[in-house]
């Protein structure tokens, strides 16, 4: 055969690392190894697939494009693993689930005690990401079950980055806002958005503070955002000292009163939504379809 799977992934670890040598160190494979497995590709397609200059080599076209199929075969091959492993009863193998951070403390460890209770061959790898980065892993073939949200914004249509996915709704999280104790609207139950227009935040990074800026919009103003931090321990912190407000998750809410910190609805109500999604490649393993079904359960009593 003049291209196997090694040859795939060897032209897809040159196109990321710039060079053979490194290449091969990611693969574990001595450069001459990997030198040679290139050239015996090369001469059976009878096309060059990495050009090398100087210290540096990266994948002509056709080596472009066999790269790209590396990650779809990679998939199909660890997703037949995993299927043949659960059906023959053996060991399920490991399911690599990926959930943005407040997820990971309230949501995911219920579903990891549903499993080890239910599916004792089940092997979880849990690590944390943030949307859109979670979401690339996935479709880049490093995850095979996201936990992810996209905010509900009236008059602005569905995100479209979760299309060809499989999609499981988990739960509607409602987005409350964090103000001192002191503020004016401190004992309401609700507070109207316009009312803090005049008010410094406290918001995420440039690419997480996209529900603000929304909403703001709608409301007629642009916040000032005095402090950015993704932490929302350090959030509540920093409203506690009467520096200013912020959107907060319910999820992401401490467990814990914090002093000098009331949380109110906003009206209208602001509101995420909370998704587990796979590809629909692997929504078909039995290891993945239950760590799915563990989450869908077990957030109807976050």
């Amino acid at each position: 055969m003049a291209v196997d799977v090694e040859v795939l992934r060897l032209l897809r670890a040159v196109s990321d690392e710039g060079s053979v040598s490194a290449a091969a160190r990611r693969l574990g494979i001595s450069q001459p190894a990997a030198s040679q497995q290139l050239r015996r590709a090369e001469r059976a397609i009878g096309t060059a697939l990495v050009e090398r200059t100087g210290r540096t080599s990266r994948p002509t076209e056709p080596g472009r494009v066999l790269a790209r199929h590396a990650v779809a075969v990679e998939n199909l091959l660890a997703a037949a693993e995993r299927e043949v492993l659960a059906v023959a009863g053996l060991a399920a193998g490991t399911v690599r689930l990926v959930a943005f951070p407040s997820a990971s403390a309230r949501l995911v460890p219920r579903a990891l005690a549903v499993l080890r209770r239910g599916s004792p061959g089940l092997q979880v790898a849990l690590a944390e990401a943030e949307p859109p980065g979670s979401l690339e892993r996935l479709r880049g073939g490093d995850a095979d079950v996201v936990v992810t949200f996209d905010h509900v914004v009236p008059g602005h249509s569905a995100p479209t980055d979760l299309a060809g996915l499989v999609v499981v709704p988990l739960l509607d999280d409602e987005v409350r806002v964090a103000v001192p104790a002191g503020a004016p609207w401190a004992s309401d139950a609700r507070v109207r958005l316009a009312a803090l227009q005049d008010e410094e935040w406290i918001a995420g990074c440039p690419r997480c503070r996209g529900h603000l800026v929304d909403l703001a919009a709608q409301a007629g103003f642009v916040p000032r955002i005095r402090y950015e931090t993704d932490d929302y321990v350090a959030v509540l912190g920093l409203v506690g000292e009467d520096l200013g407000v912020a959107l907060v998750p319910s999820l992401a809410q401490v467990q814990h009163d914090v002093p000098g910190v009331v949380t109110l609805s906003l009206d209208p109500v602001a509101r995420r939504r909370v998704v587990a999604v796979t590809t629909p490649d692997l929504a078909r393993v039995p290891s993945v379809a239950a760590v799915l079904e563990a989450l869908r359960v077990t957030a109807v009593g976050v």
